[in-house]
């Protein structure tokens, strides 16, 4: 099989810098509107919205040699210069914001998702970073992008790779769909017996206080007890070694578990920093000052190994009833918004864990909790169970991606 090298600069039509300051303000985004994706966005070779800024439709007729068309690759111009996300059609019309370079790949020459593949090999990345600019941060242009080299094969083999790797990207963008609507079936229900007060047999009780008998006003620090994390060393941190370390990372913005971004760890702990199945964790930094992570709630899935928790993390035991449902407490009734404001901190975000002791909750009676817990444990099984199903399907990808990339195998 005959691979030419090129450079991304000889495919592309266009790479190019996202609007800078002077052009895009801070007052100029708004609570509704066209998307504008920053490099914050670029999450897993994907675009997400779910804290994406918006600006009104004067703005983007003003910024229109920004917009995104299907196929564009989305670099973050500082800091993780190795973080790019290819746009779908989701994404047709939005403008690429400020911080990030956008490139547009000829479909003459180059299939722009076979590139996307080519950018997401480690020694690809490694290339990227090495020859980005700064001392204190790193930083990308269009010339250094324009240079970095890819392997190429002829179009009929970029399209014939691309089926083949997109076929699990599919299953696995299926997967965080029903992810996604299961989550709101979650959310709809909690709402509905909760906040709506039509839970079960709803009819025949009485209120006291604007609160249903049997249910009862507490703090939430008396319902939980804390353990804090393990602080760490990078000498401690190891590629195999040891037990796995759930951090930060695992915890997705506004709350869940991110899978597959464990640390192991070969250092001390105690025997109450360990995690298990089902557990409930919190984290107690955030580093975006968007308090995206801080004061978030996950459940731990089950990960198939021995694992324990960082310092950023801090886990919540009950001291009665159900992880399950004081997870649902936190996740769907809003509290960890209440939470994440008593974070401060001018560079990064600190939460002190006693600050759950002035949390204000209304708490179901057990009976209610339970009859929640059951509905909730089957919408809980499902999300686990597309979870794992998503994470062999990446494992899959991941394997094979190099070898097709290098052209080990032959198709």
């Amino acid at each position: 099989m005959n691979w030419e090298t090129v450079k991304l600069g000889d495919i592309s039509s266009t790479i190019q810098t996202g609007p800078f300051g002077s052009q895009l303000h801070q007052s100029d985004y708004s609570e509704v509107g066209t998307p504008v994706v920053m490099p914050k966005d670029l999450i897993d070779g994907h675009i997400s919205e779910s804290s994406i800024a918006r600006v009104s439709e004067e703005h983007v007729d003003r910024l229109s040699r920004h917009k995104i068309e299907i196929g564009d690759i989305l670099y973050s111009r500082r800091g993780d210069v190795g973080r790019c996300a290819y746009a779908s059609d989701k994404e047709i019309g939005w403008l690429c914001g400020t911080g990030c370079l956008r490139v547009s790949v000829n479909p003459k020459v180059a299939n722009s998702k076979f590139v996307f593949y080519q950018l997401q090999k480690p020694e690809t990345i490694g290339w990227v970073i090495n020859h980005a600019v700064g001392a204190t941060m790193l930083n990308l242009n269009t010339s250094i992008l324009s240079a970095v080299p890819l392997e190429l094969p002829s179009l009929v083999i970029q399209n014939r790779i691309v089926d083949m790797l997109s076929a699990y990207d599919k299953l696995i963008e299926n997967n965080q769909h029903q992810i996604k609507l299961l989550e709101e079936a979650a959310q709809r229900l909690y709402k509905e017996w909760f906040i709506d007060m039509r839970f079960p047999g709803h009819e025949n009780v009485q209120s006291v206080d604007g609160v249903p008998e049997g249910w009862g006003k507490q703090i939430l620090g008396d319902l939980l007890d804390v353990v804090r994390g393990r602080s760490y060393s990078s000498k401690e941190l190891s590629d195999s070694d040891g037990v796995l370390m759930v951090n930060l990372s695992n915890i997705r913005s506004f709350g869940g578990y991110n899978r597959e971004q464990e640390k192991h760890y070969t250092g001390k702990y105690t025997a109450d920093q360990m995690v298990k199945t089902h557990d409930l964790i919190m984290g107690v930094t955030d580093m975006t000052q968007e308090r995206r992570t801080v004061g978030r709630p996950a459940l731990v899935p089950d990960l198939h190994a021995h694992a324990m928790i960082s310092m950023d993390i801090i886990k919540l035991v009950p001291n009665e009833g159900s992880t399950l449902f004081y997870y649902a407490l936190l996740m769907y009734g809003g509290y960890s918004e209440v939470i994440s404001r008593f974070a401060n901190g001018t560079n990064v975000l600190h939460l002190r864990p006693d600050v759950l002791g002035i949390i204000d909750v209304v708490l179901p009676s057990l009976e209610i909790q339970m009859q929640f817990v059951d509905q909730f444990e089957l919408i809980q099984r499902k999300i686990e169970a597309l979870q794992d199903e998503s994470i062999l399907a990446a494992e899959a990808r991941d394997r094979l991606l190099p070898k097709l990339m290098t052209g080990e195998i032959e198709v």
